[in-house]
């Protein structure tokens, strides 16, 4: 079985959107005096590679432990996007009910950069329009975020309970390639959660 970790490393370098908390971890017991290892981790719900919940965004709606395991795991499909989002570029790759949708915009290459949180390529509205229409799962961005204030393809996509993956990395490792996406986020009772974001690589057609 063939797996790729999708997710950037956590820990207190971790870089954050603007205005996010940062990671800290605190040692709780320590081996040599108390027998075990145990810390403690403060964290936001946005941290690293993450999933949005429909309470991210929208008064009412779910939180990531009220979203049911079948959203979490389902048939990948790449989509490389060269220079901006364009509609027709994504009509191009057949879509399904259920797919997860992976967006490789190249933007995790300047992950540790202050131009990954201030310089990325929105969605737009045809888009997620689109992937509502076409019914699809999830979908994943190699960028901090799916667009910028008023956070209008948030809500268009979260209204429909499309789930929305951040901060991916390593998606160019997928193309030509058929894959199952498996993003298991905590059990959460709140907006989202770090996850662990893997594609298992499947056999060729």
């Amino acid at each position: 079985m063939q797996l790729l970790d999708l997710s950037v490393p956590l820990n207190e370098r971790t870089p954050i959107y603007p205005g996010d908390p940062t990671m800290k971890i605190r040692s709780h017991a320590v081996l040599d005096s108390d027998g075990y290892e145990v810390h403690s981790v403060c964290l936001g719900t946005h941290l690293g590679t993450h999933i949005d919940a429909p309470s991210h965004m929208l008064a009412g709606g779910k939180n990531l432990n009220q979203i049911p395991l079948e959203k979490f795991s389902g048939r990948g499909v790449y989509i490389k996007i060269e220079s901006g989002f364009d509609l027709e570029v994504v009509k191009k790759v057949p879509l399904a009910k259920d797919d997860i949708v992976l967006f490789d915009t190249g933007m995790s290459i300047c992950y540790d950069q202050p131009r990954y949180f201030q310089e990325y390529p929105p969605l737009t509205e045809a888009i997620a329009n689109y992937l509502v229409e076409r019914e699809v799962k999830m979908i994943g961005v190699d960028m901090c975020s799916v667009d910028y204030s008023p956070f209008t393809i948030h809500k268009i996509l979260l209204e429909h309970e499309i789930l929305i993956i951040e901060n991916l990395t390593g998606l160019s490792r997928l193309q030509g390639q058929n894959f199952t996406v498996h993003a298991f986020p905590l059990p959460l009772p709140l907006d989202g959660s770090p996850t662990r974001v893997v594609a298992q690589i499947l056999p060729p057609d």
